[in-house]
């Protein structure tokens, strides 16, 4: 019998989207995602169940199924906006931008030099999703870091 599980402890990110096979479509597109496998529910056009890879990382997702649910849809496009941001770190995070918003991305905050040393910026994706992207690009200490911390909280303040 095979084992149904990883033999260690892992965090996989499980997106709902509205149209997850269009989903997967643009983290193709914009991400380079892998594609391993779909499960479709089988009643309609929606997927019970997705497996891609981004980088070597596991990303699931689903299409929205609010009847399973209450009755309430849980998909940042229904909710309004997501609290989670999915964060990589890339070699180029200008160039991964640049892709995610060619493949329809909207981007929210463009690529800047962080105080805490990395290249960031912020887009969400078609289905409601944010994603961020970093390159390192200085070594600073925390002591550093903080102090860059509290000046630029301190810029924004005014």
């Amino acid at each position: 019998m095979s084992e149904s599980k990883p033999n260690c402890e892992t965090l996989i990110p499980h997106l709902v989207c509205n149209g997850a096979a269009a989903a997967i479509d643009f983290y193709k597109k914009a991400f380079g995602a892998v594609e391993h496998y779909r499960l479709g529910a089988g009643v309609d056009e929606r997927l019970m169940h997705a497996c891609l890879s981004i980088g070597g990382q596991t990303l699931f997702l689903a299409d929205d199924f609010p009847e399973y649910c209450g009755g309430k849809a849980s998909s940042p496009l229904a909710l309004g906006g997501s609290s989670v941001t999915i964060h990589r770190y890339v070699p180029d995070c200008d160039a991964a931008i640049k892709k995610a918003a060619d493949a329809g991305a909207t981007v929210k905050m463009p690529a800047a030099d962080m105080f805490w040393g990395d290249r960031y910026g912020v887009i969400v994706d078609p289905f409601g999703h944010t994603w961020s992207f970093a390159t390192h690009i200085k070594d600073l200490t925390p002591e550093e870091i903080a102090a860059a911390g509290k000046a630029a909280m301190a810029q924004h303040s005014n």
